[in-house]
């Protein structure tokens, strides 16, 4: 599966943000998929992930209450929706699919181009 994320951008402190991720070749939904970030000399980090089954979301710790995961199979794209954003949420963000799922980038077999996004102050 190809995965290419978009929608990355300049945003304020406390705005919002949607990113996208579309993915092609074998049909996402048997994937579980998630969002991860990575900001300038720090490691890949966390941010959601929803199961092909059922749906179920879980998040890191700070980003929950403010970011929503979801996922549109019949498009074959991911959502990451980011409310009340900060200064640290400053980072590249990378989607990824795998069968196994998790928060550890390891479980992840596939992975898009990533998406800048700089909030400023």
């Amino acid at each position: 599966v190809q995965l290419q994320a978009s929608g990355g951008g300049l945003v304020q402190v406390g705005g919002s943000l949607r990113v996208s991720c579309a993915a092609s070749g074998r049909t996402s939904s048997s994937y579980d998929m998630a969002w991860f970030r990575q900001a300038p000399g720090k490691e890949r980090e966390f941010v959601a992930a929803i199961a092909r089954i059922g749906g179920v979301t879980y998040y890191a710790d700070s980003m929950k209450g403010r970011f929503t995961i979801s996922r549109e199979n019949a498009k074959s794209t991911l959502y990451l929706q980011m409310n009340s954003l900060k200064p640290e949420d400053t980072a590249v963000y990378y989607c990824a699919a795998g069968r196994l799922g998790g928060r550890g980038p390891y479980q992840y077999d596939y992975w898009g181009q990533g998406t800048q996004v700089t909030v400023s102050s």
